[in-house]
C-alpha cells in the first residue's frame, strides 16, 4: 500500500460523518435563530472539522492499541484504523500526526478569533480536544469506565452543534439549548453503535462499552429506542413547525430503522456482516435526522429573511 494509502486508512474517512453532520447542523440552527451565515466560516468549520477528525481518530489508535491488536471482530465503522497491529505506521508517526491536527485546530480558532471577531473561538477546540483525551486516554479513559457513550454524546451532539453555533453568530441563546437534547441522544446511540463490533475485545479488556454492560442484543435494541425518541423530540429542533410535519420529517429515517430492526436478533459482532449492516441502517438514521432537520432549519431561516 502507498504512504498516501497508509495515511487515508489511518484517517478513517468514514468517522468525519460524525463530525461534519453536527456542525452542519449547528450552522442551520445559527442560520434559523439569527439569520446568520458566512461562506468563510463555513469553509474554517470545514477545515476544523476535518482538523478534530483526525486528530480524534489518532488518538484513539494509540490509546486502544492493545485492545485493537486483540480485536478480530472489527469493521470499517469501530475497531480502529488497524494501521498500528498491522504495522503500517509506528507511535512516533501517529503521535506526531495528532499534534499536527491539534495546531490545526488551534490555527482555525485563531482566524476565527482575530480575523471574524470571535474572541472565545479558541475556548471550542480546548473543550473538544479535552473530551477526545479523557474519553481513551490515561489516566481517565471514560470509555474503559462506562462512560465513552456521554462523553461522545456531549461532544457530537452539544459541543459541535454549539461550536458551529458560535463560529456563524458569534454568539448563544437560552433558546439553543432545546434543539441540543434530541443531537445529544443521537451522539450516545451512534457510540452504542459504533461499540457493537468490539464487544468481544472489549469484554476482553475490560472496557466497558454499553455493549459490554447490557450485552450485545439490549444495547442493539436500546441503540433504535434511542433514535425513536430523539425523532419523536423534532419539535424541540422546529417549533415553527407542527407535530404531524415533524413526524413527517422523521420518515426517512424510519425506514432505515425499520431495516435495523429486523437485524435486531441476529446482527452480533461475531457475524460482521450483519453487524456492519445494523450499524450503517442505524446509525444513518441519526444522521438523516440531522440532515433533514438541518435542511427544515435552512427553509425556516429563508422563510424568515424574507418575510
Amino acid at each position: 500500500m502507498s504512504t498516501l494509502g497508509i495515511w487515508l486508512q489511518a484517517a478513517r474517512p468514514a468517522a468525519q460523518a460524525n463530525i461534519a453532520v453536527p456542525l452542519l447542523f449547528g450552522q442551520a440552527l445559527a442560520f434559523a435563530r439569527f439569520g446568520a451565515f458566512s461562506w468563510p466560516i463555513a469553509l474554517a468549520l470545514l477545515g476544523y472539522g476535518l482538523a478534530l477528525h483526525l486528530f480524534i481518530v489518532f488518538i484513539n489508535d494509540l490509546a486502544d492499541e492493545a485492545g485493537d491488536r486483540a480485536n478480530t471482530t472489527y469493521n470499517r465503522f469501530s475497531g480502529g484504523s488497524r494501521v498500528l497491529p498491522e504495522g503500517k505506521l509506528d507511535r512516533a508517526a501517529l503521535r506526531s500526526a495528532a499534534i499536527i491536527s491539534a495546531s490545526a485546530m488551534v490555527s482555525v480558532s485563531l482566524y476565527l478569533t482575530f480575523k471574524l471577531g470571535r474572541p472565545f473561538a479558541l475556548v471550542w477546540p480546548a473543550v473538544a480536544a479535552l473530551l477526545a483525551w479523557a474519553y481513551a486516554s490515561p489516566p481517565l479513559r471514560l470509555a474503559y469506565r462506562g462512560y465513552g457513550e456521554l462523553v461522545q454524546g456531549l461532544g457530537v451532539g452539544v459541543v459541535l452543534p454549539l461550536t458551529a453555533i458560535y463560529a456563524q453568530a458569534g454568539e448563544l441563546a437560552p433558546e439553543l439549548l432545546p434543539p441540543l437534547l434530541p443531537a445529544l441522544i443521537l451522539g450516545v446511540a451512534g457510540n452504542m453503535l459504533t461499540s457493537l463490533a468490539d464487544h468481544p475485545a472489549d469484554a476482553a479488556a475490560d472496557k466497558r462499552t454499553y455493549a459490554v454492560r447490557v450485552g450485545q442484543f439490549r444495547a442493539r435494541r436500546h441503540a433504535i429506542e434511542l433514535t425513536l425518541v430523539a425523532a419523536l423530540l423534532a419539535n424541540l429542533v422546529l417549533p415553527e413547525l407542527s407535530t404531524l410535519l415533524d413526524l413527517a420529517l422523521a420518515v426517512p429515517a424510519a425506514a432505515l430503522l425499520y431495516g435495523g430492526a429486523r437485524l435486531l436478533g441476529t446482527a452480533d459482532a461475531e457475524d460482521h456482516g450483519e453487524c456492519e449492516r445494523f450499524v450503517l441502517l442505524v446509525g444513518g438514521a441519526g444522521h438523516v435526522l440531522l440532515l433533514t432537520w438541518s435542511l427544515a432549519l435552512l427553509i425556516v431561516g429563508i422563510t424568515a429573511s424574507v418575510a
